[in-house]
């Protein structure tokens, strides 16, 4: 309860990780979600609710009256009592974007794929879907991957390539992969690469990161046996594919040898993490024939087959037939696109944002979806809400 009534998310997101609390466990009459969603005094409610469900909060909580005491009114007209819920925690009542991820985890969907991470070294990475807006059927099909990984007798390379058009969640994805599980990152820039010497003598190249001070092949060598993980950010923007060919024997035998004469680095425990925008054209045209329906999941695995023959063509078979799954992004909804403009109102806004009531809030994040550039993705968006925000009279009216 401290933690949340203290406003910081960080310090919400360390009690919970350390298992110094339950998120389900009431505070006082009330859920933890309940207290976080009617406390008016928290300016960063979203970022807690979203670390509290991220942390596994039940939103079925917010419909029992025992752990979401409802309030008590009178009708109009009359004198007569009557009961219901707090508004604040009605979804009706929330801003898109709590409305939103209180929704998907509240989806039987989420639950499922969840579940199949709970008993394996992955789990941490289900808390994702709370950083990310959109691809649940991205979420689904890595889950299930992880899972059988994880089950697997023999320790075999993992190797993820996450597709599709930019500003969709494929470099974000990359970037959270290590920091969620506990486990370092390394980040290659193919774009730098010459020849396969440049491959392994890279750097990490993250603008996220500290700046590093090892290679590629020092960074497989320290962490050798352990699991880490390697992000090739846009790798089809290599100047010539040959110099992907010394990843053969490290994607298919999970052994590398950097120079030759020198011993092989056991790489088994590695996740391999490629982004790529091949065939993002193919996911419009896809989506675009569903006219106007979201992707099912039969069709979703009918959309990896025809990204993996693009990928295919485009760094060749060899390469891709390493690939352990290929994980398309997709165009976002208009409940997500609402979800990710509300984000941004209130990170670009600043602390005037948070005074502003859900119903101006669902006007600007109205406003903002009309000038999403699906090409774009995300960043249309903010574009958007950011040139909206220099006149903020406008919205408060």
């Amino acid at each position: 309860m401290f933690a949340i009534a203290s406003d910081n998310t960080k310090s919400v997101h360390d009690v919970l990780e350390h298992d110094r609390a339950d998120p389900n466990e009431p505070i006082g009459p009330q859920s933890a979600l309940a207290f976080a969603l009617t406390n008016e005094r928290l300016l960063h409610k979203l970022e807690i609710v979203k670390a509290l469900l991220a942390h596994g909060a039940d939103p079925a909580a917010l419909r029992n009256p025992e752990l979401n005491p409802p309030h008590r009114g009178t009708s109009a007209g009359d004198d007569v009592m009557s009961l219901s819920l707090p508004p604040t925690t009605t979804q009706e009542a929330m801003d898109p974007a709590t409305r939103y991820y209180v929704s998907r985890a509240d989806a039987i969907e989420t639950r499922q794929s969840s579940a199949l991470l709970q008993q394996s070294s992955f789990r941490p990475l289900g808390r994702v879907r709370y950083d990310i807006v959109g691809q649940d059927l991205v979420f689904e099909h890595l889950f299930t991957v992880l899972n059988r990984h994880s089950r697997a007798l023999s320790v075999s390379p993992l190797v993820i390539l996450l597709c599709g058009p930019s500003g969709h969640g494929k470099s974000f994805l990359a970037r959270r992969f290590g920091a969620l599980l506990g486990v370092p990152t390394h980040t290659v820039n193919v774009t730098t690469l010459r020849s396969t010497h440049d491959l392994w003598d890279s750097y990490s190249m993250s603008p996220y990161d500290e700046m590093s001070t090892i290679t590629l092949s020092q960074f497989l060598l320290e962490n050798e046996g352990k699991r880490c993980v390697v992000v090739i950010d846009e790798i089809e923007k290599v100047e010539d594919p040959k110099v992907l060919h010394s990843l053969l024997m490290p994607w298919e035998l999970g052994r590398c040898s950097p120079q030759a004469g020198h011993r092989h680095i056991d790489v088994r425990q590695v996740i391999w993490l490629g982004t790529s925008n091949v065939g993002h054209d193919s996911v419009f045209e896809f989506c675009d024939a569903l006219s106007g329906r979201t992707v099912s999941r039969e069709e979703y695995k009918e959309l990896v087959r025809l990204l993996r023959s693009k990928f295919s063509q485009s760094l060749g078979a060899s390469l891709s037939s390493r690939v352990t799954t290929l994980l398309p992004f997709v165009p976002f909804t208009e409940a997500e696109l609402m979800a990710i403009a509300t984000e941004a109102f209130y990170s670009l806004g600043g602390e005037r944002a948070f005074s502003v009531s859900s119903d101006v809030v669902e006007r600007v994040s109205r406003q903002a979806i009309q000038c999403y550039i699906p090409e774009e993705g995300v960043r249309s968006l903010r574009r958007a809400v950011s040139s909206l925000l220099t006149d903020m009279s406008e919205f408060l009216e």
